[in-house]
């Protein structure tokens, strides 16, 4: 089956084909081939290169062959086995022209879906829980009275993104969730649990990814500059090796949304 392998070990790149259901491009792909640039602290970790790989079923882009599609949920997954410096081979499905052994795998025919010790197992809170029971180390863990930390930005953020009366109030709902979280941080970061990257962050991180997208072109929208700190905190995190190599493209990411604005 082809899929794409990443490690940090190796840096070649070899191709195999492709199918209407499975996208059939083999990467293998080092971290520290991109471009130095600046990184929040980090934990550390012992090498997992030569450990068997992790299976994970992810959405493929709709607008570029043979590339990672827009999913924030999948992203999620993906940061969080990064962070951890595990290797994974990535399986890109059509999610429009779903093959008949994803539903095999997961009933619902969605994704992300990892394969962990023979056993397929989905939705992004429970793979990420899972992997933090495993691959301990380095810890992601995020204290419970952390945990929902800016966890209402997203649902304000497609309230906004989805209206159609610019005095229907769901604009200042998103500003209020986004000050409040900026205040949070100015007192308690550079993240959310201080000063470590943590599960809680690897999960807002790609929703702010779509929010700055999204809004940017549907409805020429920024984060104010007043809201200095969630601006930081949204250039740290977006410029992680982690996060570059797991991020949907921007056209992507736009088309994933179109119908929700358009319909």
């Amino acid at each position: 089956m082809a899929v794409l392998l990443r490690t940090t070990t190796c840096a070649t790149a070899t191709t195999a084909g492709s199918s209407s259901t499975l996208l059939a491009t083999t990467f293998r792909r080092g971290r520290r081939l991109l471009p130095a640039r600046a990184s929040p602290p980090r934990r550390a970790f012992t090498a997992r290169a030569s450990a068997e790989p992790l299976e994970v079923c992810a959405k493929a882009s709709i607008t570029v062959p043979d590339r990672l599609g827009d999913c924030p949920f999948t992203q999620r997954v993906l940061l969080t086995i990064e962070e951890k410096n595990l290797p994974y081979e990535l399986k890109l499905v059509d999610l429009a022209n779903k093959p008949d052994w994803l539903f095999t795998i997961n009933p619902e025919g969605k994704v992300p879906i990892v394969k962990l010790e023979d056993k397929w197992i989905a939705d992004s809170d429970v793979i990420t829980q899972v992997l933090e029971e495993k691959y301990p180390q380095p810890s992601l863990a995020t204290p419970p009275e952390k945990a929902s930390i800016g966890s209402k930005i997203f649902s304000t953020f497609v309230g906004f993104l989805k209206s159609k009366d610019t005095n229907d109030g769901t604009e200042q709902t998103l500003l209020s969730e986004l000050t409040s979280f900026d205040s949070y941080l100015k007192d308690n970061g550079p993240f959310i649990n201080g000063g470590t990257i943590s599960a809680a962050d690897l999960s807002l991180a790609p929703k702010l990814y779509h929010m700055e997208i999204a809004l940017g072109h549907y409805k020429n929208w920024s984060v104010p500059d007043a809201l200095a700190h969630v601006k930081t905190y949204m250039k740290t995190i977006f410029s992680m090796d982690s996060f570059v190599n797991t991020r949907g493209l921007p056209e992507d990411v736009i088309a994933g949304w179109r119908s929700k604005v358009m319909g």
